[in-house]
């Protein structure tokens, strides 16, 4: 994918987990190839960026050399199958996954953003991340696969076979109706025939309630690190995976690090402290990064993130910077989204990037006064 600074080249790790090996050789060839920057998503992916097109092949035989590329292309295309961060060798949640892996070229084509989330855990963590199918721990303890959106469930018990095979059966079903509306569908959520799913034999099922996934500090699998914005410095990462002695590294939605077996060191280039401003912000890349964009998104972000969350410190606010009104940094709505417009922004509340502006053409000033106005 092109950008701005370069080709983009994404990495999907299996279970959202590199061994340190491999994320040593992600940052180096991130450095040696690329513009030693690498993306965190919010679907725990990670992307190198400013890789030069003449280098893009040798980038992708250095990724599969890793063991984080797949060597056939089409398995690549295949849905993203988002896992809770926290799993356990043989817990429901690795299982799942790792069966669900395996059984993906069963599926018919799928929209390119279409995907799964596996949040088997006591509770379920990745409510907010986007996913299309999810399945989640039950009130009643077993395990339900509901489509994004909707409000209940499909109760499938605690077999890991019969929940793997009601994920493809609602997946073939996506596939068969996306088409049957105009224009077809890409997400389930916005889907007009979400409602129409067929049920397993199981009674409908609410999910447990939902608890928060790991932010900075300490976890039981090691220290975690906040991410601003997604953006990783790849020479920084690796003094940071050398530093905390860390076995492996997983990924969370929450653009978070958790350095597993590792040790808490400190490091300015990540974010350590729970309360952290820019941990509720979401911003692109921006201007000069991003050709379609006429502002700096990053600079405006970290100017106001903070007088933004002492403003709204009653309770957990979202911001989005998006310098255009395509909204790449966050598909869902957010409380406040500026939007870069002209080299000024466009407001607009409670909604997403590509919304109908509440006000138009503000400056960096203008903004800091608004920010918090009922």
């Amino acid at each position: 994918m092109a950008s701005g600074d370069g080709l983009l080249v994404r990495v999907r790790p299996p279970l959202a987990r590199l061994t340190v090996e491999q994320a040593l050789g992600l940052c180096e060839l991130a450095q040696d190839l690329g513009s030693g920057i690498i993306d965190l998503t919010h679907r725990a992916n990670l992307q190198l960026r400013g890789v030069n097109p003449s280098d893009h092949d040798a980038v992708v035989k250095a990724l599969c050399n890793l063991g984080l590329v797949d060597v056939d292309p089409l398995r690549e295309a295949w849905p993203s199958v988002l896992v809770a961060p926290c799993w356990q060798p043989g817990d429901d949640t690795q299982r799942i996954a790792t069966q669900l892996i395996s059984r993906l070229g069963e599926l018919p084509a799928l929209p390119s953003k279409f995907g799964f989330a596996v949040d088997a855990g006591p509770a379920p963590v990745l409510s907010a991340a986007p996913a299309d199918i999810r399945i989640e721990r039950a009130r009643s303890g077993g395990l339900i696969v509901r489509a994004d959106g909707a409000a209940l469930g499909q109760l499938v018990g605690q077999s890991v076979e019969v929940a793997v095979q009601a994920l493809l059966e609602m997946a073939v079903w996506f596939a068969a109706t996306a088409g049957a509306v105009e224009p077809p569908s890409k997400r389930m959520r916005s889907h007009p025939l979400r409602g129409a799913v067929p049920c397993r034999s199981g009674q409908p099922e609410a999910a447990a309630d939902p608890a928060a996934l790991p932010g900075p500090g300490m976890s039981p699998l090691g220290p975690v690190y906040g991410v601003a914005f997604g953006q990783i410095e790849a020479a920084a990462l690796s003094c940071l995976l050398r530093d905390s002695g860390a076995i492996a590294m997983r990924l969370t939605p929450q653009r978070s690090l958790i350095m597993e077996a590792g040790q808490w060191c400190a490091s300015s280039a990540f974010l350590t402290q729970a309360g952290d401003p820019l941990l509720s912000v979401d911003a692109c890349p921006g201007a000069p990064s991003c050709a379609s964009s006429t502002v700096a998104t990053r600079t405006v972000a970290r100017a106001i993130a903070s007088e933004f969350n002492a403003i709204n410190n009653t309770a957990p606010r979202s911001l989005h910077v998006s310098g255009c009104a395509k909204g790449c940094a966050r598909a869902g709505a957010a409380d406040f989204t500026l939007v870069g417009r002209d080299g000024a922004f466009d407001l607009v509340r409670d909604g997403r990037a590509w919304d109908v502006p509440a006000l138009t053409g503000l400056t960096l000033e203008t903004l800091r006064q608004l920010i918090g106005v009922p």
